[in-house]
């Protein structure tokens, strides 16, 4: 390969889950509101421009909304379930509560601990995820493109970044993800290196 492809990593726009401390996961469906739709507005404003060769969401709603006018300017457009959030089981759809926030704290304390098989009751563990991950950034590295745009989620997206750049997935939790922070990362065929870092310099200007 000739040159290094570029990769764009957002995280979809508010939900009223997000904003209502609902757990969202896998299972739950949950369109943007209207501080994620002013997210999306401002992320196309300020990348909409760049002439990204293809665009992968995950199946659920709130990923499509959020580059929905990327989706409506004629992209070639994918769907990936291999991207979806990880499932939270028995919590989604519930809102937080004491005694689920004292539970989520054990769970990821267990991550960073390096038990990384560790899952809420009918969801999935770091490694489940990163099982599914896998043969989509197989893909990624494979596919002729030079600029692709991926639509995802939180924990998911930190499972990604961990798997891309070579990192146990016990340090994910180094990557922050505000509701559509950016990720930019180039891949010269061998390795992938991170170009921008958790970026809402787009939301701020637009101030959402």
């Amino acid at each position: 390969m000739s040159h290094a492809k570029e990769l764009y990593i957002i995280r979809h726009g508010q939900t009223d889950y997000n904003l209502k401390g609902i757990v969202q996961g896998r299972g739950v469906d949950a369109p943007l509101n209207e501080t994620g739709r002013k997210q999306a507005g401002a992320f196309y404003e300020k990348y909409g421009s760049i002439n990204f060769d293809i665009l992968y969401t995950s199946t659920l709603i709130r990923t499509k909304q959020t580059v929905k006018q990327i989706i409506e300017g004629g992209i070639r457009y994918e769907e990936r379930p291999h991207i979806d959030e990880i499932s939270w089981g028995i919590y989604e759809g519930l809102r937080s509560s004491p005694d689920m926030k004292l539970d989520y704290f054990k769970i990821v304390n267990s991550w960073i601990e390096g038990d990384l098989n560790h899952r809420t009751e009918g969801g999935e563990s770091p490694l489940d995820v990163q099982e599914r991950l896998v043969p989509f950034i197989d893909e990624l590295k494979s596919e002729d493109f030079s600029k692709a745009l991926i639509c995802t989620h939180g924990r998911t997206m930190r499972i990604m970044l961990c798997t891309m750049l070579g990192k146990d997935l016990s340090q994910m939790d180094q990557f922050d993800h505000a509701n559509l922070t950016l990720y930019k990362l180039s891949y010269d065929g061998e390795n992938f290196k991170m170009l921008l870092k958790n970026c809402t310099e787009h939301l701020e200007i637009f101030d959402c």
